[in-house]
């Protein structure tokens, strides 16, 4: 019999563009015959999102102090089940207040409930331009990874490279899965794309965050130099984050070529992707971008788009082959603007490395990344039971 998930996530889902993060493992493991209980923040009245059953706790959008009620009315709920939960998957924002109810079970003899903290991304936002919002946030970040390594039972993260970079103990991590794409959605757009002829112009897309450590500026520069040059390119951004106004403050004064809309429900981006032939990552060798695993990555190549990337390990270690990308080996203006140029002299090879792309997306769907979710279940939870029983 499988143990008893309670999946705790302390956001709305229901217009979180990486919601598919946590809906489809979820429903993936009920498949598999799992129980599953993912807990979010919202309506209750609403029982699904895309069609996956979810608990929802109301919290006001109010700054911290949503959080305070959203983990009260939390471990209220959580109390009352404590009997029925074997295990409960969590990320950092809900570590404080889940080491303060593993210590209340612990008053109250109950020491079998195995509590494993899930970690996704790292602070991003560069010291030169955080506020101190992004300061704190990232003090806590790294005061609950520390937290999570000393006395939680298991850790799970995005990367391989993440658990190296938070030196989370061997014995301590349970296993890890990446992020992933619905196919489902995003392969039939590869049918509706049109590749440009000569002398049309070639549609760069990002679809994510708008932050400053983005490299969109940079991305936006390159492209107007190209054109300035002759080389035919636009770019669509859509989304929306700190850098967006200087973003657009360049676009009114240079960047005619640069075309930027609002976010977009996660639904409608195929329809987005099926406009453009190449998907941009243009990130920074950064470590917060090393040990990631992007989503816009796997929706790109699954939509049969090439990529435009940074030669950098979240990129190079999941498009291993040739004929998919054209890379960038630096994320300044020349380095991006080199990658154009790749593009323009294989502008007659894209739809070739358009099928390429679709083929690699394949082997990183959400049921795949689930079923590794699940084996680090399976395997943690089978060692700890293990190592209790020793004792």
């Amino acid at each position: 019999m499988h143990p008893h998930v309670v999946w705790v996530y302390r956001g709305d889902l229901t217009e979180k563009m990486d919601a598919a993060t946590f809906l489809v493992p979820t429903q993936e493991l009920r498949n598999s015959g799992w129980t599953v209980t993912l807990i979010v923040a919202g309506d209750p009245r609403q029982k699904k999102i895309r069609g996956v059953e979810v608990l929802h706790i109301p919290s006001p959008n109010i700054f911290l102090l949503r959080q305070i009620i959203f983990h009260l009315r939390l471990l209220r709920a959580l109390y009352r089940q404590r009997d029925n939960i074997d295990i409960l998957l969590f990320h950092e924002a809900s570590s404080p207040w889940l080491f303060i109810f593993r210590i209340l079970l612990g008053l109250v003899g109950k020491k079998d409930l195995l509590f494993v903290m899930d970690t996704r991304t790292l602070p991003m936002e560069p010291e030169d331009r955080s506020t101190w919002k992004d300061r704190f946030r990232g003090i806590f970040s790294i005061q609950m990874n520390n937290l999570g390594n000393l006395f939680f039972d298991g850790r799970t993260t995005i990367t391989r490279r993440m658990a190296e970079s938070l030196h989370v103990p061997p014995d301590k991590l349970w296993g890890v899965w990446p992020s992933g794409v619905d196919l489902d959605l995003f392969s039939s757009v590869a049918k509706e794309r049109n590749f440009p002829d000569a002398g049309e112009p070639i549609n760069i897309i990002y679809i994510g965050s708008m932050q400053f450590e983005r490299n969109l500026l940079t991305l936006s520069k390159a492209v107007s130099q190209a054109n300035a040059d002759g080389h035919i390119f636009t770019l669509t951004i859509i989304g929306d984050g700190n850098a967006r106004p200087e973003i657009e403050k360049y676009v009114e004064e240079f960047g005619k070529h640069v075309h930027i809309f609002p976010p977009v429900p996660h639904v409608e981006i195929p329809v987005w992707l099926a406009k453009a032939h190449i998907g941009a990552l243009p990130f920074p060798d950064e470590e917060k971008f090393r040990v990631s695993s992007p989503i816009k990555l796997f929706e790109y190549l699954a939509a049969g788009l090439p990529i435009l990337a940074t030669r950098i390990v979240c990129h190079t270690d999941v498009i291993n082959r040739d004929g998919i990308s054209f890379w960038a080996n630096s994320a300044d203006q020349e380095g991006l603007y080199d990658a154009l140029l790749q593009i323009k002299e294989h502008r007659e090879d894209l739809a070739v490395m358009g099928n390429n792309a679709a083929d690699l997306a394949k082997l990183w769907t959400w049921k795949a990344s689930a079923n590794k979710l699940k084996q680090a279940l399976e395997n943690g939870y089978r060692r700890s039971m293990n190592e209790k029983e020793k004792k």
